[in-house]
């Protein structure tokens, strides 16, 4: 009896799977879909945001005030006409010195104010120091309306109604509540340890505010800084009623002798707004550093 072996036939062999996978995305990384619609999506934003400053720069290069009825027209007639107007027919230049002593001595006032009053609240633990800060936030309530005609009677009784002082101490009472809930929020990212450190090796409160806290809330006071600049800088109603001399006029009360009742200077308007910018535009350059890391760090406690 004879037997058969029977012979399977080998087995096929298995793919060999890619020696080189492709990589995982890495966590937080876009793909390029996605970096490219949101490049997309800033560069129109972007363009947005620019538009109005093109549009004022254009409009100031036309010779006539009813050129921005006619854009077209301004492309062959484009002239800095209306610049050497603003600066040498104007009182432009009485306007730029009034606006920097009031912006900047509000500035520098309101944020040593409102620096102090934060750091108190965030270290000190006095009877009422909650309700005094809920306080500085209801003063935010009253719309200029209403505090225009006490603050008049209040500067009238002092004697700086159309002084530099009487408007910036108009300035700081409504800048500084802001920016003292701002420091307070950056205050309070600042370790209290830092504060012993400083008792430890024999400073006082001011020795340890100015010399250890400070340095360190340099992001937050650039903030208030800029928020207090920018305050005093761009205000017309308390400016228009407290100022009367019209060499003490600020930019944006400036702007309003182009307007009458029948009439408006649109084309010298623009090219003063441009000028104006330029003062704006160079704080804004000392202290963008600082303005981002402020802003964060101030909203991480409360």
């Amino acid at each position: 009896m004879s037997t058969t072996t029977l012979r399977t036939p080998p087995a096929e062999e298995a793919p060999v799977p890619d020696a080189s996978p492709r990589p995982a995305r890495k966590r937080g990384e876009r793909s390029r879909a996605g970096a490219l619609a949101s490049h997309s999506i800033l560069t129109v934003a972007s363009l947005i945001a620019l538009f109005p400053i093109a549009w004022l720069v254009f409009l100031s290069l036309g010779p006539d005030k009813d050129d921005y009825l006619h854009p077209g027209r301004i492309w062959d007639t484009m002239t800095f006409d209306n610049y050497s107007f603003v600066l040498q027919h104007t009182n432009f230049f009485d306007w730029m010195k009034s606006s920097l002593i009031v912006s900047l001595g509000t500035t520098v006032i309101g944020v040593m104010v409102a620096a102090t009053t934060g750091y108190a609240v965030s270290r000190m633990r006095f009877p009422g120091y909650r309700k005094f800060m809920w306080v500085l936030l209801v003063t935010q309530m009253f719309p200029i309306a209403v505090l225009i005609v006490p603050m008049y009677q209040i500067l009238s009784d002092l004697q700086l109604i159309d002084s530099y002082l009487g408007l910036i101490l108009v300035y700081c009472s409504t800048a500084v509540p802001y920016s003292a809930w701002l420091l307070k929020g950056y205050f309070d990212t600042i370790p209290f340890e830092i504060d012993e450190a400083g008792r430890v090796d024999g400073l006082s409160p001011f020795g340890t505010f100015f010399r250890l806290i400070l340095p360190l809330a340099k992001p937050g006071l650039a903030v208030a800084a800029f928020y207090n600049f920018i305050t005093a800088f761009g205000e017309v109603a308390f400016a228009s009623t407290f100022m009367l001399d019209d060499s003490k006029y600020t930019f944006a009360v400036g702007l309003q002798s182009f307007v009458s009742e029948h009439d408006a200077q649109r084309n010298l308007m623009a090219a003063t707004a441009v000028l104006v910018a330029i003062p704006v535009s160079a704080f804004f350059y000392l202290v963008q550093k600082n303005l981002v890391t402020g802003l964060t760090a101030g909203g991480t406690k409360g």
